[in-house]
């Protein structure tokens, strides 16, 4: 029972799809790891992925879908560096140890390129405790984008329903709740996320640009570096990471088996349920640092009485074949990542953990 943050669990069937491919990729004899990544063969694959991603998020026709690599840490560079200009400024919006770090990269861009960048809203003072609402933001109108994060890992913080951030583009980064319900992309200029949590491996990362958005980037960087030159490339401007990208075609199609986005939504939806329930029934023993409001259906954080008893929790579980469930090293705790391949019969059992756990400990 795997609840790691990522790298995370991958769904059976998709797994099983590749292990029977994986020495003869559709009677050719070789592994799709094997095949150019010009050739039919892998090119069927990498344009059924791409279909499979407009089909399930109804992209539309004016927003570009791009496969690339770097994971979303290459984005938080990538990004200033195309779309911030000399004498610009971005705004981003902080509430969490991922949206800092997008803030960092973009501010260190900045101080080389002669622009700026500026918080326009953080919930840092509170430890990052509650996602920061569009009305308490300062934003400056002018700004060439905002940044935003919908969920964050670390501290188990999540947007419950879309926002906006004033008139300026939106460039939004959903890694961690990426495809886990039905969201209109047709509002934000970029979308981003790594692969691993969601959709497939590391190693590939998804892009979602508005066309328009996306030929405003700054035409004097390397073309390797540009998003319009892999846009016209149709994500074969190099190599791509070819048997990553099969993988996420199979994960896709599991989805799309499943019922799509509103299928997975309901499933999610009822995994948290369980999971912040069984949380809410030993309230003495068990603590959510996170305001109601703001609480992740992907990354479930809490605390428990002492770090003792928490590295016992974690040991005991394991011995039940439940995985991944130590806080991250900065915040500690216990954090337990309810991606949508994650079972809720997983779910189930370590909620009776947690009963029986809490009973034991007192």
């Amino acid at each position: 029972m795997n609840f790691n943050a990522g790298p995370a669990t991958l769904p059976l069937p998709a797994l099983e799809r590749a292990r029977d491919e994986l020495l003869d990729f559709a009677g050719s004899g070789m592994s799709v790891m094997e095949h150019s990544h010009r050739g039919k063969e892998y090119e069927a694959v990498h344009d059924e992925a791409l279909a499979l991603l407009r089909r399930l998020l109804a992209v539309p026709a004016t927003h570009e879908i791009l496969f690339l690599q770097g994971g979303a840490s290459m984005q938080f560079a990538l990004v200033p560096m195309s779309f911030l200009p000399p004498g610009g400024s971005a705004d981003f919006v902080v509430t969490g140890a991922w949206s800092e770090k997008a803030h960092a990269e973009a501010s260190a861009w900045a101080a080389l390129a002669g622009a700026s960048v500026r918080v326009a809203a953080s919930t840092k003072e509170g430890g990052y405790r509650r996602v920061a609402r569009p009305d308490e933001a300062k934003l400056d109108e002018g700004a060439a984008y905002v940044h935003w994060t919908t969920n964050e890992t670390i501290h188990g913080v999540q947007y419950p329903e879309p926002v906006r951030f004033g008139r300026a583009p939106q460039v939004c980064d959903m890694s961690s709740d990426f495809l886990w319900r039905k969201v209109d992309v047709a509002p934000f200029s970029l979308v981003y996320g790594g692969a691993q949590k969601n959709i497939g491996p590391s190693g590939v990362t998804v892009v979602i640009g508005a066309r328009d958005f996306v030929d405003r980037g700054r035409k004097d960087l390397p073309n390797i570096l540009q998003y319009r030159a892999h846009a016209e490339a149709n994500s074969l401007l190099n190599t791509p990471p070819t048997f990553g990208i099969y993988l996420v075609r199979n994960v896709l199609a599991w989805l799309e088996g499943l019922g799509g986005l509103d299928a997975i939504e309901r499933r999610n939806r009822a995994k948290a349920a369980v999971l912040y329930g069984a949380i809410g029934a030993d309230a003495g023993f068990y603590r959510c640092p996170v305001e109601e409001g703001s609480r992740s259906a992907m990354n479930v954080v809490f605390r428990l009485p002492s770090e003792e008893l928490e590295k016992r929790f974690v040991d005991e579980a394991k011995k039940q074949g439940m995985v991944g469930l130590k806080g991250h090293r900065s915040v500690g705790g216990i954090r337990v990542s309810l991606y949508n391949a994650v079972e809720p019969g997983w779910v189930d059992a370590l909620a009776q953990f947690m009963k029986d756990f809490a009973r034991r400990a007192g």
